[in-house]
């Protein structure tokens, strides 16, 4: 489904006379459809960077990111046109980051709803239906569906957002240490989540501080070493 070949990210500081700072260089890996990929390697090796630049939230400096996408066949994610890249995250291509963005003073069960309603799956009844299920699932408390995601702690927000990120179940799913701030039963909870979607054809590529989520959820991981991906079998 995603090819990486020898993709490239370097960020130019102008502010500081122009100084370059690569982020990672030539890394190629391959993901399977239905594959789960595993990157890890120490802080500061790229590996949000990877998961930023296949999202498009950076532009890649050089290499080539191709995408088997179901409507529009193979693309190079890394020279496709602004218009197309949005159009392939709002029907095939989902993000989890570590935080909780969304718009104050809309409900928690609403904030879930809504990637339901933008992309018209749904009537707004069932989309609250179906976010309402998923929260009870990670075990937000019924109390807190109508309340405001602000009010609510780390790891309820956390919650949230994944629930956010999965309930449109995305072909493609990037994820940027999204247990990172979870406690050990809600880290559970998300695991059996995304184990449920896998199983379903969901694809996904992980990043995830604890090695033993690589294991719990990883076909393969891919080890970052000064920019360059090694590819490392999980059992």
């Amino acid at each position: 489904m995603l090819e990486l070949n020898n993709l490239s990210k370097s960020f130019h500081l102008h502010l500081f006379d122009g100084k370059v700072i690569q982020a990672f260089d030539r890394v190629s890996f391959a993901v399977q459809e239905q594959e789960f990929i595993g990157l890890s390697g120490p802080s500061g090796s790229g590996k949000s960077s990877i998961l930023k630049c296949i999202y498009r939230t950076y532009l890649p400096s050089g290499g080539e990111i191709w995408y088997d996408s179901r409507t529009h066949g193979r693309l190079n994610l890394a020279t496709l046109d602004d218009h197309a890249m949005l159009a392939l995250r709002r029907h095939e291509i989902g993000y989890i980051s570590q935080f909780l963005n969304v718009i104050p003073r809309i409900s928690a069960v609403d904030v879930v709803a809504e990637p339901l309603l933008s992309r018209n799956r749904c009537s707004e009844r069932e989309a609250r239906r179906r976010a309402a299920e998923l929260l009870e699932r990670l075990e937000i408390p019924a109390y807190l569906f109508d309340a405001h995601p602000a009010t609510f702690s780390g790891g309820e927000q956390q919650r949230v957002n994944v629930a956010r990120a999965v309930i449109w179940k995305p072909r493609l799913l990037l994820l940027d240490e999204p247990t990172a701030s979870l406690d050990k039963r809600s880290v559970s909870l998300v695991v059996a989540l995304l184990n449920e979607l896998k199983k379903e054809g969901m694809t996904m590529i992980g990043i995830f501080h604890d090695a033993s989520l690589h294991d719990a959820l990883a076909d393969k991981r891919y080890h970052l070493r000064k920019g360059d991906a090694h590819h490392v079998l999980c059992h």
